[in-house]
């Protein structure tokens, strides 16, 4: 018998947050997007840029 096949997104270790920031802060992160190769969505913006202050690599 096989195992049922499970749906919707696969569970990882993290935590979702809401953020309020002023908009000139938004401004500034979706200016530092549109510099990158591939056009970060926001909250990975977000990750790319605390990566370095929490000592992380950016491949957690």
């Amino acid at each position: 018998m096989t195992e049922p096949r499970k749906f919707g997104r696969p569970s990882t270790d993290t935590e979702a947050i809401t953020l309020r920031l002023p908009r000139e802060a938004i401004q500034v992160i979706d200016d530092l997007r549109r510099q990158e190769p591939d056009l970060p969505t926001r909250p990975e913006m977000i990750r790319r840029l605390l990566d370095p202050i929490l000592g992380r690599n950016g491949s957690n």
